[in-house]
């Protein structure tokens, strides 16, 4: 299996990720003002934008999927994977409780593993751009899609819930019910204290209908995310809550939709705290 047989698979694999990210996007737009989005290009145009992205991913991943062979199919595709990159850098600086919205709707800001997924879009995108046949002639080189398509489930927040949250209970049951859920710096019982102490859960107190139920940490934070309900609708709160500064003041929180996956409410005196 040479490097030539490779490259001419990517765009299998990237024709199927950037349609599997289109059909997110049109099916749920509403995903739009969880993102980035309404502070880049405003409020109004957010949804708009978020369309005319997935529109554009639609035609991108077809003529990569299709015949003919073109070479600026795939510098399309590295344009498109560029975008998302700097987007997403973007919003975890300037925005960092903003979700992602790229593939399917999720309450989980941006993190270390959506920018990695975009930068190895990125980087087999600019592989495609050496294929010379279509990925129908790839021959063993689609083998190596299996490898990748992995690495991409792997890097996918929004696929959690089907392997790592399982993962996640059955080391819980083997071991202390406590084993496995502290990070470098805090237990779960302390963060769930911490969140308890804080303005920001006063501030929504009246609107949870459990305790914690899912959590995660990336880099300096750690979620964690509650049942609620908002408006007599099913929602999700979900806290942030900073490893490096213990001051209940820099804890936030937002209450997302669980059907649209919005965010329906966010206290505007936390907006700016921590």
């Amino acid at each position: 299996m040479g490097s030539a047989q490779i490259a001419a698979a990517q765009p299998l694999l990237i024709g199927l990720l950037l349609l599997w990210s289109s059909y997110g996007k049109f099916a749920d737009p509403k995903q739009a003002e969880r993102t980035a989005l309404p502070r880049l290009v405003g409020e109004a145009r957010a949804i708009t934008a978020y369309r005319t992205v997935a529109g554009v991913e639609a035609l991108v991943a077809l003529a990569l999927l299709l015949p003919p062979v073109w070479t600026v199919e795939a510098i399309a595709a590295v344009v498109l994977a560029a975008g998302f990159t700097g987007f997403l850098i973007y919003s975890k600086v300037v925005v960092p409780e903003a979700s992602c919205g790229c593939m399917k709707a999720s309450a989980k800001p941006v993190g270390g593993r959506a920018v990695a997924r975009a930068v190895l879009l990125l980087a087999t995108a600019v592989l495609a751009t050496t294929a010379s046949t279509g990925w129908w002639s790839a021959g063993a080189g689609v083998l190596v899609l299996v490898a990748e398509a992995v690495a991409f489930a792997v890097l996918s927040a929004e696929l959690d819930q089907y392997w790592l949250l399982p993962i996640r209970r059955f080391r819980i049951r083997l071991s202390h019910p406590y084993a496995g859920t502290a990070s470098s710096t805090a237990p779960l019982a302390a963060t769930q204290q911490r969140v308890m102490l804080s303005p920001a859960y006063r501030a929504v107190d009246g609107l949870l209908r459990s305790g914690i139920h899912d959590y995660w940490d990336d880099e300096d934070w750690r979620f964690v995310s509650y049942s609620a309900r908002y408006d007599g609708r099913q929602a999700t709160a979900v806290f942030a809550v900073p490893h490096h500064d213990d001051s209940p003041e820099s804890i936030r929180v937002a209450v997302v939709d669980e059907e649209s996956g919005a965010t329906v409410y966010r206290p505007t005196m936390l907006a700016t705290s921590g």
